[in-house]
């Protein structure tokens, strides 16, 4: 079985069950990364001892017999305009090399809370300006369905990573179709919340007005936990929505007929 292949909500049921460890899933994906990685280029910086660590922590956790989120143990990319403490976030661009945040953007906590492990920071556009992920001062990014076409931008690395199996899911950003279009280009599922429905603190800005960080998934339901994850009322960014979040999860139809 090639675990990097499944979607979040298959790896849960898994790591559920005892059958598989977090480490393995850790371990099958930085194998497949390790494979492709130097055609595709979906990431600027990974961070496999770190990710190792943490899944070892939730293995010892699961062995304790504790009931783990969906999302627990899971690897996501994120793309590396979202500030992570003490992690490298460039934009893509040679002004911000060797640029640590002292803080990490809400979205980040969110995920840390859910148990998710961060594997790296992924490619894009030189601060996300631009659709194509050619623009990056690092590398340019290869669609994983034919290296001779772009995957989309500006955050095409997010999603390169998914669909090649680099990344069970990631995060990226959508000012104008940042998220949508190289989701649409690289066959994943991508989704732009409703302004304000998830904070942009931390967010290293494009348009501020239209910002929003969303997921890039497998499929709509890992889409729907990941979004239900990062979303909800921040009090670090005034125009975060203070309304109720959705069980999105309970959307979901067993048969779209």
């Amino acid at each position: 079985m090639e675990l990097y292949k499944l979607p979040a909500h298959k790896l849960h049921q898994l790591i559920k069950k005892r059958e598989v460890s977090v480490e393995e899933v850790i371990i099958s994906l930085f194998k497949r990364i390790e494979e492709v990685e130097d055609k595709i280029g979906a990431f600027l910086s990974l961070d496999k001892e770190e990710a190792l660590k943490e899944a070892k922590k939730w293995d010892k956790r699961l062995s304790r017999e504790e009931n783990p989120g969906i999302l627990a143990g899971i690897p996501i990319a994120i793309k590396d305009n979202i500030c992570v403490k003490k992690r490298e976030t460039t934009c893509a661009s040679r002004i911000l090399k060797g640029f640590y945040p002292p803080y990490s953007a809400t979205v980040i906590k969110k995920l840390k809370e859910a148990g998710c492990i961060l594997i790296g920071k992924t490619n894009l556009d030189e601060f996300a300006m631009g659709s194509s992920t050619e623009n990056s001062a690092f590398k340019i990014t290869h669609n994983p369905w034919n290296l001779e076409t772009i995957p989309g931008g500006s955050s095409g690395g997010s999603a390169a990573a998914v669909a090649s199996g680099e990344a069970t899911m990631a995060l990226g950003s959508d000012t104008g179709g940042s998220i949508r279009q190289p989701a649409a280009l690289c066959g994943v599922v991508g989704l732009k919340p409703t302004y304000g429905r998830v904070s942009r603190y931390g967010l290293v800005a494009f348009a501020s007005s239209l910002d929003q960080i969303g997921p890039i998934t497998k499929d709509v339901t890992d889409c729907a936990h990941l979004l239900k994850i990062i979303s909800g009322k921040d009090e670090l960014d005034s125009t975060c929505l203070d309304y109720p979040v959705p069980d999105y999860p309970k959307f979901l139809l067993p048969d779209v007929k």
